[in-house]
């Protein structure tokens, strides 16, 4: 029984290889048709598999491309953080050093007086700088009543001294007041702070003789019978100076030339005027 299912077997697969010898015997001409109903079946199968290749491909190189695009906008991105750091550093540290060459120019200007640099470390509120602290104080020799100068000429006095710090009350103050004098005729004035009026950039001179030698363009500097203030710092210049309604006085503007909106560093002179007040000019410095 077993011996006749295995012959079976083997007569079933001799005659499909047979027939697969004859069917490969067969010309193409036969097979053809064959070949054709295959090509209408697989060539659209195939386009989409190979448009669907395409588009992947293709795909996956653009993210490929953005991606190193997107790298390379970062790395751009932080290389102009670090140059526009570093300009700013640059430009700061220019700054700074014009500043100081114009402290050193102001120095020199002044030799005949012993001074000492300070930072400003603090100031009242507001745009100007009417009352502000800076970093050097009585360890450094700064004294009450010592003035400060800065920007070319006078800034104010200081009032109030601790050890690591000293208070100044600048000249653009509403209670500040300064004898001053045009150096040309020896005439004298009284340079008001007001700031209000200091809004438009000028202070008020007041108490010029009618006859008296101070015109429009004038250096207005500290006058030798102040009370306070050292003689022949620079103030400002004298402008729209006219007659009062008196007849007795002169009166006009003065244009300071320290810059009271933007004090960063300042030199205070040691050396402080004695105390005795001499001649009738109203008191100077810092009044409150």
């Amino acid at each position: 029984m077993e011996s006749n299912r295995s012959k079976y077997i083997l007569i079933g697969l001799t005659a499909v290889c047979i027939l697969l010898i004859g069917i490969t015997s067969f010309k193409d001409g036969f097979l053809e048709p064959l070949r054709t109903s295959m090509g209408y079946f697989l060539i659209p199968v195939q386009s989409g598999v190979n448009r669907a290749g395409t588009s992947l491909y293709n795909s996956m190189r653009s993210y490929t491309t953005f991606k190193s695009a997107l790298d390379e906008n970062n790395q751009l991105k932080a290389q102009i953080d670090a140059l526009t750091e570093e300009n700013t550093r640059l430009r700061s540290g220019q700054f700074e050093l014009e500043r100081l060459r114009d402290l050193y120019q102001l120095d020199q200007d002044y030799q005949q007086y012993e001074k000492i640099g300070a930072r400003v470390i603090a100031k009242d509120s507001g745009d100007w700088f009417q009352v502000f602290r800076v970093n050097k104080g009585s360890a450094d020799g700064v004294r009450v009543d010592a003035n400060v100068i800065a920007g070319g000429g006078l800034v104010g006095i200081v009032t109030d001294v601790g050890a690591n710090y000293a208070t100044v009350r600048s000249i653009i103050d509403d209670v500040s007041r300064v004898s001053g004098m045009a150096p040309q005729s020896g005439d004298t004035c009284i340079v008001a702070g007001d700031l209000t009026l200091f809004s438009e950039g000028r202070l008020r001179i007041t108490g010029i003789r009618k006859d008296g030698d101070i015109k429009d363009g004038d250096q207005i500097v500290t006058s030798n019978i102040s009370s306070k203030f050292l003689p022949g710092l620079l103030i400002g210049y004298a402008t729209d100076v006219t007659t009062d309604n008196t007849r007795l006085t002169k009166s006009g503007y003065l244009v300071p030339v320290a810059q009271f909106s933007s004090l960063q560093e300042v030199l205070i002179i040691t050396q402080i005027k004695d105390d005795q007040f001499t001649g009738d000019e109203p008191a100077e410095g810092a009044g409150s």
